[in-house]
C-alpha cells in the first residue's frame, strides 16, 4: 500500500515495513528461538484485532494513525526481545564479534551507519543506504553471511535468524535521535552490565 509517492507500505507477517529512497532506518532483527511461540501469536492477535477495528470503522487509516499504529507493535515487539527469551547465543563473544563486523564492514561503502547493538537474542542497527544498494539486499546480506559464520562458529546447521526482520523509517532528526539513544541505552534499560557489543564505529574490543 502506497501513503504518497514517497513513502511505501508493505505488510510482513507480523510487522509493517516502510521503505523511501534516501532514508534512514532502525533496523531489529533476531534469532530465530528468541520468541516463544505464545509471544507471537500474541502480537499477531493484537495486529488481527487492530486490522478488525479499521474494517468495521469502514475508514482508511491515514499515515499519522499508520505510524502510531505501528509504533505500538514495535514497542511490544522490543520488550519482548528485551525479556532474553532463548538460547541467547549472541552472549558468546565470537559471536557477537561475527556479527558487529558483519555490520562494520561496508560502513561508508554501501551505507551510512549511525548506531548499532548486538543484544544477546537480537539486533539493532541505525543506518542509512546509499543509492544503489536496498534496505532488503543489506538486510539479507547481513543476515545470510552471518547465520552461515554463526552456525560454523557454534558446530550445528539450521535456521540461525527468523526471516522477518522489523525496520522502522526515520522521520525527522528527532526519530534519529531517539533511535540512536535507544540502541545506544539498550544493554543498560535490559539490565546487561558492562556489555561491549554497541556502538557507531568498530567494535570496542
Amino acid at each position: 500500500m502506497s501513503v504518497n509517492e514517497n513513502i511505501q507500505i508493505r505488510q510482513g507477517s507480523n510487522l509493517p515495513h516502510w521503505t523511501r529512497v534516501g532514508s534512514t532506518y532502525f533496523v531489529t532483527f533476531r534469532l530465530a528461538d528468541s520468541l516463544p511461540r505464545s509471544a507471537i501469536q500474541k502480537l499477531r492477535a493484537e495486529s488481527r484485532m487492530l486490522e478488525r477495528q479499521a474494517e468495521l470503522g469502514a475508514v482508511e487509516l491515514t499515515p499519522e494513525e499508520l505510524v502510531r499504529r505501528a509504533k505500538l507493535k514495535s514497542e511490544a515487539y522490543l520488550k519482548l526481545l528485551d525479556a532474553g527469551h532463548g538460547e541467547c547465543v549472541l552472549k558468546r563473544d565470537d559471536v557477537a564479534e561475527l556479527v558487529a563486523n558483519a555490520l562494520m564492514h561496508f560502513d561508508t561503502v554501501r551505507y551510512e551507519l549511525h548506531a548499532w547493538c548486538v543484544m544477546p537474542n537480537h539486533v539493532h542497527v541505525v543506518f542509512r543506504p546509499f543509492a544503489g544498494f536496498e534496505l532488503p539486499d543489506i538486510l539479507h546480506s547481513w543476515k545470510s553471511f552471518t547465520a552461515k559464520q554463526a552456525n560454523k562458529l557454534l558446530g550445528r546447521t539450521g535456521v540461525f535468524w527468523q526471516a522477518e526482520s522489523y525496520d522502522h523509517l526515520v522521520r525527522d532528526q528527532q526519530d534519529l535521535e531517539h533511535a540512536i539513544n535507544y540502541t545506544l541505552r539498550n544493554p543498560v534499560e535490559a539490565g546487561l552490565r558492562d556489555w561491549k557489543w554497541l556502538g557507531n564505529g568498530k567494535p570496542a574490543l
